[in-house]
């Protein structure tokens, strides 16, 4: 889906920019085209990881699980993505994923260290009605199985059936100061995780997501994590 217009806004001011920059010496010059990524570490790992690309360093040092890099502008087309430890220049996997002009990305980081992979996302970044907000599910736990979310109190799941790296469309739901989201076994509808309380604000974009791991209980463990998309 195509970026909002705060976002449009943001991106054709980089892009004016670019242009004042290079007409200055060049009256040939043509726009640069420019996508919205952001990147979420989403391994369940105590490493701390770094993501290029085209071999330019997109996150920070503490780029640790649970971590996420907001929207960062990046050049549209066949981009080469790679992910290595921090802290050495070796490769854990290499990617060539294409990024479409004016549209948001999430690019997820997921999978054990030694099956590491991205996920990348089309964000939907249309603004939601008044007093309403947009979310997407995504399972993104290895071991974690089919799982739904839902709305505590709510008799009808929000999204159902979702396995490991599958994801939902963006929906509405209701802004408020506080709503409890479960993920649930999609085979049992036990509750496995919670979010307790979470403020939902009117006009804002979510995203919530099953991380970690069902057989550890470190820092890495199974749970529930929710960002919002700016």
């Amino acid at each position: 889906m195509k970026i909002s217009m705060h976002y449009k806004a943001i991106l054709a001011a980089v892009m004016l920019s670019l242009g004042l920059l290079s007409c200055s010496k060049n009256r040939d010059y043509e726009p640069v085209d420019i996508s919205g990524l952001s990147i979420i570490h989403a391994s369940p790992t105590t490493q701390k990881l770094n993501v290029y690309v085209d071999n330019n360093l997109a996150t920070f040092n503490e780029f640790s699980f649970g971590s996420k890099v907001d929207y960062l502008n990046a050049y549209s087309g066949s981009r080469k993505f790679d992910v290595a430890k921090a802290g050495t220049n070796t490769s854990l996997k290499t990617e060539q994923l294409t990024l479409e002009p004016q549209v948001g990305y999430s690019l997820f980081v997921v999978d054990k260290l030694e099956n590491i992979q991205f996920l990348l996302l089309k964000d939907d970044l249309t603004k939601p009605a008044a007093d309403k907000a947009r979310i997407r599910f995504v399972n993104l736990s290895p071991d974690g199985g089919a799982l739904s979310l839902a709305i505590n109190g709510q008799a009808t799941d929000l999204f159902t059936n979702k396995a490991f790296k599958e994801y939902s469309t963006f929906e509405t739901i209701n802004a408020a100061d506080k709503v409890t989201f479960n993920i649930k076994n999609a085979t049992t509808s036990a509750i496995e995780a919670s979010l307790v309380d979470t403020k939902i604000e009117s006009g804002k974009i979510y995203t919530i997501y099953a991380k970690g791991l069902k057989a550890t209980t470190d820092d890495t463990k199974f749970g529930a994590a929710i960002f919002t998309h700016k």
